[in-house]
């Protein structure tokens, strides 16, 4: 399950989807994830899988590569969706012991999930098909009108990049942990989920001293290439918009509008 999770990841490619400037992936993802939470029925939740859809086949990721990063909040997932079908009141469809089901709370409880998988698929497929350094020049860029205020946006755009490939970097050393340990007779898969959830205490400790060494790596390496040195930093390719970025703007345009009309006539 460790190697499931693929937010942070990047899967190179060459498609339509990969080319498209940064600054527009992000504010396409954005605004995405703002309609997702506009949309109140089950018509605008299909037209943004469908949306989805379209961009996922577009960027040629595979899909399952893609419904991979959901296994390892399949339990965040189930808890939203019990939490929201038992506690929400009204008209009761089944009821038993203590607990009861309405007709509100199943709705809400499948509403909430298809939020949650279009939202961190939506997420993912922003990092899977942009590339670490371009979503930090993506980032600096769509924050630098805020520097006349003192906010320093290349380093906020630096350490949210590196905060997002060290998902990944931890991941890895955590499986690392795991298989050493369970060479050693650790067990991390049987019993309920109370015992699995005790039996990774042990994996903390090593996995903090292992996060500090890296992080520590890392700073050593950006201090001896003088990184953070005063002075106004370059770029070798700099950030231009395109016809196809633009195009891409127009399209997302007309898909946002479009769930704001449905939102609003049904």
């Amino acid at each position: 399950m460790i190697r499931d999770i693929t937010l942070g990841q990047f899967y190179p490619g060459n498609s339509w989807v990969h080319r498209l400037d940064a600054r527009v992936k992000i504010m396409v993802t954005l605004l995405y994830i703002v309609s997702i939470f506009v949309v109140k029925d089950f018509i605008g939740f299909a037209l943004e899988a469908l949306g989805l859809a379209v961009v996922i086949a577009i960027s040629r990721v595979p899909l399952k590569f893609i419904l991979r990063g959901l296994k390892p909040i399949f339990i965040l997932i189930a808890f939203t969706f019990v939490i929201n079908m038992f506690m929400i009141k009204g008209e009761v469809l089944v009821s038993f012991w203590i607990f009861s089901i309405s007709r509100e709370g199943l709705r809400m409880a499948i509403f909430m999930a298809i939020r949650l998988i279009l939202l961190i698929i939506g997420s993912s497929l922003l990092t899977l098909t942009t590339k670490p350094i371009s979503l930090t020049d993506g980032m600096e860029a769509l924050l630098s009108p805020f520097k006349r205020f003192g906010l320093p946006a290349h380093d906020l755009a630096m350490m949210m990049t590196i905060a997002l490939r060290f998902i990944p970097t931890l991941l890895e050393e955590t499986d690392k942990i795991m298989k050493a340990q369970m060479a050693r007779g650790a067990d991390f898969e049987s019993g309920n989920i109370l015992r699995r959830a005790k039996a990774l205490i042990p994996i903390l400790v090593p996995l903090f001293i292992s996060a500090f060494r890296i992080a520590q790596d890392l700073a050593m390496a950006m201090e001896a290439r003088c990184y953070g040195s005063n002075g106004k930093k370059t770029r070798m390719n700099g950030m231009k918009i395109c016809s196809r970025d633009i195009v891409a703007c127009l399209i997302f345009a007309a898909f946002l509008a479009m769930i704001i009309l449905e939102r609003i006539l049904l």
